[in-house]
């Protein structure tokens, strides 16, 4: 863990956590003042980012994270809003213009401090839980086909989350054409069905193409929600909690907006799903699999991932998605697959991602360490927001 932070830096730090909810009643920076900002964001950026993973002091590059998070904002108002987040963290006035002063040390160590402070802020309220909450979708049987049509076209308003689910299955299955979208494996379940059929002389067993299902690879294969439904669980009060807030306006400086394609029951819609299989969707959640688009070609993608070598023949691989013919049933977002790309990377290259990794693990294979080095409040702090359900972890459930 880091040493405490000064105590003046510390007080901004907690007297800015109540206005860094919600920065969308704020107008946008004009651009001398965006420039200003940007310019002095690079010079802390600069000035501490050689110094990388401190031994003793850090889990995971900070400065990094900071850095990456702004460079994968999508849009000027994105960037705006992680500007107007950060210097309020520090304490200092997002319309100066003067240069950053790193000659008092003083001075010095309260601004890293924020830094710190501000980095620590996006990974426990957004890194954190929704890496450790993407572990698994539920696997409800899929809606049939005509529930599946049924609910595209008017828009129902499902009755419960097991019910979404087993219908957003069933669509992506659909649109997927029971293939996953990267390793075009066709579903199991589905071709023994067809196989059974092909049995009682209904005709020969194939796949949507008609081509014969014979000699094909076949798996089991899963919805993977692309970012984790539990990003709009509401609590017992049937609200968001502030934690789930915090998440939703740090997910709106990647890509201002974004938080409305998910909001409600658009968590669970097609545009927010993929088909895959199930080494594939726990590589997916756990962000070493990632699309980025490929060329100008609508929902074109080059899939690859952060594994070593040996982990997945699968990827990296070139994919179209696929679409249904009528078009009634939404492709993945492209803007949300962004999304989870930069993430992926955020958190590869701050090494956040293996900080994570180390903090669940540790409490699945020793539970509660007598020495104190479990990251106990943040276990906690994932339990009590409601980000891992049930999900044990050793002797703590989270």
């Amino acid at each position: 863990m880091a040493p405490p932070a000064p105590a003046s830096a510390l007080h901004r730090h907690q007297s800015s956590l109540e206005g860094i909810l919600d920065f969308s009643s704020q107008p946008p920076l004009n651009p001398a003042h965006r420039a200003s900002a940007k310019r002095r964001l690079d010079q802390i950026i600069n000035h501490f980012e050689s110094e990388g993973i401190r031994p003793g002091r850090d889990k995971y590059d900070r400065v990094k994270l900071v850095s990456l998070t702004y460079d994968h904002s999508k849009s000027e108002k994105s960037k705006d809003r992680l500007l107007a987040a950060f210097f309020a963290f520090s304490g200092l006035s997002i319309t100066a213009d003067e240069d950053i002063d790193f000659e008092d040390p003083t001075r010095r160590d309260e601004i890293r401090a924020s830094l710190d402070n501000f980095a620590d802020y996006l990974f426990d309220n957004f890194f954190l839980p929704l890496k450790a909450s993407t572990k698994k979708t539920p696997q409800p049987s899929p809606a049939s086909h005509s529930a599946v049509m049924s609910t595209q076209r008017q828009g129902h308003i499902f009755a419960g989350t097991p019910e979404r689910i087993a219908n957003l299955r069933g669509a992506c299955l659909i649109r997927d054409r029971y293939r996953c979208v990267i390793s075009h494996k066709f579903d199991q379940a589905e071709a023994l069905k067809r196989f059974a059929l092909q049995r009682r002389g209904q005709g020969e067993a194939c796949d949507q193409d008609g081509q014969p299902l014979a000699g094909q690879r076949f798996e089991p294969l899963e919805v993977a929600h692309i970012l984790p439904h539990s990003l709009t669980q509401l609590d017992s009060q049937g609200e968001l909690n502030a934690s789930k807030e915090a998440a939703l306006a740090i997910l709106n400086m990647f890509d201002d907006g974004a938080a409305h394609l998910i909001e409600g029951i658009e968590i669970d819609r097609p545009g927010n799903a993929l088909t895959l299989t199930q080494p594939l969707h726990t590589y997916f959640g756990d962000f070493n699999i990632f699309f980025k688009p490929e060329g100008t070609v609508p929902h074109r993608y080059h899939i690859e991932t952060f594994l070593p070598q040996g982990f997945t023949y699968d990827v990296p691989v070139t994919r179209t998605l696929f679409l249904t013919e009528e078009r009634n049933i939404d492709p993945p977002s492209s803007r949300l697959l962004a999304i989870h790309c930069a993430i992926a990377h955020i958190l590869h290259l701050s090494a956040a991602g293996d900080y994570i990794d180390d903090i669940l693990r540790d409490a699945d294979e020793y539970g509660i360490r007598h020495d104190g080095s479990t990251e106990l409040y943040r276990l906690v702090g994932l339990h009590l927001n409601n980000w891992a359900g049930s999900q044990a972890h050793g002797n703590v459930i989270v």
